[in-house]
């Protein structure tokens, strides 16, 4: 399954997979291997940035909190960024981050969303579709699903509601700070969702296989400054 290149091809594409009914993923009671992936962009763009710009995508996988795979892709972006339409921007990055990991993670966790979507289908469901990989999203903030934050309980859980569909939930991964939205994406409802977001937390705020994507993303957009770009897509 190849990534749309336009607005118009994405949106059919978002549709699609919306609709989609994919086996659910079931959990195997052996420990996870848990991945995560990130991508970032120059520093102090203006604006929402644009086509073109230099990107550098990370993937990690974890196994009992041990790092086993970890890769740098650098490319280019595929659009300027803009809300829903995220998959234009960053799909083909992330792709290339996690398939040159090498390692192939039970279950991805990306800095998107996944069901909450206007059509149901973020970053998040896009791309564990075109990797064949179960998928969980998780942000700072929803992008079109409501709900209340839960109690300031460390692991409490909100509900984030989209039409009469739950898409994901708030989780308050430490106590007293700010929750996380974490979304249902590819072949996980939200309850997998919160749980593998509460397997991968490694005593942290952020899940520690995304928070070492973020890392590595961005150490490597500090290296790129020292020379050239070259891009590896």
């Amino acid at each position: 399954m190849p990534w749309p290149e336009t607005v118009e091809a994405l949106i059919v594409a978002q549709d699609a997979l919306g609709c989609a009914t994919p086996e659910p993923w079931i959990v195997t009671p052996a420990p996870l291997a848990l991945g995560g992936c990130f991508v970032c962009f120059p520093r102090g763009m203006r604006g929402r940035g644009g086509k073109g710009d230099p990107g550098w995508a990370a993937a990690v996988v974890l196994r009992e909190g041990t790092l086993v795979a970890q890769a740098i892709f650098e490319g280019t972006a595929g659009a300027a960024y803009e809300p829903g339409l995220l998959a234009l921007r960053e799909g083909q990055l992330l792709e290339g981050a996690v398939r040159a990991a090498g390692a192939v993670p039970d279950v991805l966790l990306v800095d998107a969303t996944g069901r909450d979507h206007p059509r149901r289908a973020g970053l998040a469901l896009h791309l564990g579709a075109i990797l064949g990989v179960p998928t969980v999203g998780v942000t700072h903030r929803p992008l079109v699903a409501t709900g209340s934050w839960p109690s300031g309980a460390a692991l409490e859980a909100a509900p984030l509601v989209l039409g009469d569909e739950v898409v994901g939930a708030w989780l308050r991964t430490r106590a007293g700070t700010r929750p996380l939205a974490v979304h249902a994406a590819w072949r996980t409802d939200p309850d997998k969702a919160v749980a593998c977001v509460i397997a991968a937390l490694g005593g942290r705020r952020t899940p520690e296989p995304v928070r070492l994507a973020r890392t590595l993303a961005r150490e490597a957009r500090v290296r790129a400054r020292d020379r050239p770009f070259e891009s590896s897509a």
